[in-house]
């Protein structure tokens, strides 16, 4: 059984806007990150001699400096969405739910 706040909650037009502003965020730095990983791989795969290549004549690859990059990339990613989640969609759902109980 469906509780009755959360059907209200369900059909309150600012609770889908909250769903819609999440998911297109969340699509949009899945496809950053994934476009990124995907890119490594594929120069893992056919650019091999470009990823083994020496930095300014040191002992660092190209290839390790992308691979700390995309860890770096990650990390970034997660702190915009903690980040929007936080300032925008905590709140929104704070006040859903404020609204509601009342």
């Amino acid at each position: 059984m469906i509780d009755p706040d959360h059907q209200a909650i369900s059909r309150d037009p600012r609770y889908r806007q909250l769903l819609r502003e999440r998911g297109r965020l969340a699509a949009v730095l899945t496809a950053v990150v994934l476009a990124a990983y995907v890119g490594f791989i594929l120069l893992v795969a056919f650019a091999k001699p470009a990823l083994g290549r020496p930095i300014a004549g040191g002992v660092t690859s190209v290839g390790i400096v992308l691979g700390f990059a995309l860890i770096l990339l990650a990390i970034a990613v997660t702190g915009i969405y903690v980040r929007a989640a936080n300032r925008r969609f905590d709140r929104l759902g704070a006040d859903l739910r404020a609204e509601h109980d009342r």
